[in-house]
């Protein structure tokens, strides 16, 4: 248990928002503790054995390229304690049923080689918006805030009303190539949300233009390493932590200043409603939950054998074919269905990281979008769509650990309905997320804040929410 009867600041959750807010709290001067109500630390950023010994897999995230865009955790010396970052050939693979494969890559103009006739036409999107880097990241990965956008207003408005378009109703009007759409159908389809649909565009362009200025690694023997990491630099700043003790009533807390919450509304209105006004809790109570994910983790025999070789380059790569069909993958998600051929996220670490599995061995990490809360058995779809364009992957496989929305949500309450992102982000939420506040981190009562990915800028291994959360709270005490 803690070792202080009363605290200047309580977080609920030590996932790297949570983390984040202790941090910035610590490095302010105050006293902090976290607790964690599982038994390791890390949220949504852990790793485990989930199939066989000495097989490791990340459980949730596993790719970071907001992990190292973030301005908050590059303020971290992530390095001195024990994060390794591995940066493969490429930051991302597209494969296509002709046995090639589009790749981007750091380089704009290695990236371009293989997009065909669209060459000229991706240039000139992302060369502008690559030298404007920090701008975009200042003004869009937190809160909306006037400073930075009043900086920079031309690019930023340019990048804006991009942004906010569908990301397929974008990929046609830029480009000409079946090739280039499907790339960018790729990307769009990280937003969660019908490609149909505003603004799966920004998610695009955030995630292409973060490839082209910082990448997308990933941390060596896994993404607990960041979580630990992240706790073992608040510990030296005086913060402590608490773990395996899970805080269903805001009475089972020592008394503080203040509290964060790295939890969604519901585990919020669960715990500390008797706390909040009745109309705030009537805003949350109306918070709407995104899509779920099923996830299988696979311990295999050997490496994928993609078809095509630029595949072996990238430990992400997006399997779902040309951008009609990644859009009707997503169409059907969206509607209460489960698609046939559904768009998948693989992860294969093992390629360049020698340590996530005995020597000759590999894993790997897939999952796909399906309607919230979904108990259909994806495996043998997921299985289907590897194999049709890596002929031979059912051989490899040794085990495999299946994780549909329930079991997720079992592992990490946060994750409601297999809702890896906090919520939806469509354009009402984007934002606005948990509510239309000026302050989205504050509560009406000034000693609770939320720091989850229920607010701004959403889902991902970023630290942001909290830090912006801790922000906020630091300027009304």
């Amino acid at each position: 248990m803690s070792t202080r009867n009363r605290y200047d600041a309580i977080v609920i959750g030590s996932g790297p928002n949570g983390l984040a807010a202790a941090i910035t709290m610590a490095r302010a001067g105050h006293s902090v503790c976290v607790y964690e109500a599982r038994d390791t630390i890390g949220g949504g950023c852990r790793s485990k054995e989930l199939t066989l010994p000495g097989f490791v897999h990340d459980v949730c995230s596993a790719i970071h390229p907001l992990g190292v865009a973030s301005p908050f955790m590059r303020s971290v010396p992530l390095e001195q304690y024990g994060v390794e970052w591995i940066y493969p050939p490429s930051e991302f693979a597209h494969p296509l049923d002709d046995g090639t494969a589009m790749v981007l890559k750091r380089s704009i103009a290695e990236t371009i080689a293989t997009l065909d006739g669209d060459a000229a036409r991706y240039q000139r999107l992302m060369a502008p918006l690559l030298a404007h880097w920090p701008e975009i990241v200042d003004a869009f990965l937190g809160p909306l805030r006037l400073n930075p956008i009043a900086k920079h207003p031309f690019i930023l408005a340019s990048f804006g009303l991009e942004a906010i378009r569908s990301a397929s109703g974008f990929a046609r009007t830029h480009f000409e190539g079946e090739r280039t759409r499907a790339l960018f159908a790729g990307l769009g389809a990280h937003s969660m949300l019908p490609l149909e649909q505003s603004p799966s565009a920004a998610f695009a362009l955030t995630l292409g233009v973060a490839g082209h200025a910082v990448g997308w690694p990933f941390p060596r023997s896994g993404a607990q390493k960041i979580s630990d990491a992240l706790a073992s630099y608040l510990r030296s700043l005086g913060g402590e932590i608490v773990t395996g003790v899970e805080i269903t009533s805001f009475t089972d807390l020592p008394a503080a200043h203040i509290y964060f919450f790295d939890v969604t509304p519901r585990q919020l209105l669960r715990i500390a409603g008797s706390q909040l006004p009745s109309s705030y809790r009537w805003q949350l109570e109306r918070y709407r939950y995104g899509p779920g994910v099923f996830k299988v983790d696979y311990a295999l025999d050997g490496p994928i054998p993609w078809k095509a070789h630029e595949c072996t380059q990238a430990a992400t790569v997006h399997v779902g074919g040309t951008l009609a069909e990644i859009a009707a993958s997503e169409y059907a998600m969206s509607h209460g269905q489960h698609a046939e051929k559904p768009f998948l996220l693989v992860a294969q670490p093992g390629l360049f990281d020698a340590t996530r599995a005995p020597a000759g061995k590999h894993t790997a990490w897939v999952y796909c979008h399906v309607p919230n809360g979904s108990t259909f058995n994806m495996t043998g779809r997921i299985e289907a769509q590897i194999e049709r364009f890596a002929p031979g992957f059912h051989d490899l496989i040794l085990a495999k650990h299946a994780m549909p929305p329930a079991a997720l949500e079992q592992y990490n309450a946060n994750y409601i309905g297999g809702d890896i992102n906090g919520g939806i982000q469509d354009i009402w939420q984007l934002f606005t997320r948990p509510t239309p506040r000026l302050s989205p981190y504050t509560t009406p009562n000034k000693h609770i804040y939320l720091c989850s990915s229920s607010t701004p800028p959403g889902g991902g291994v970023h630290g942001l929410c909290g830090f912006f959360a801790a922000q906020a709270a630091l300027q009304r005490m």
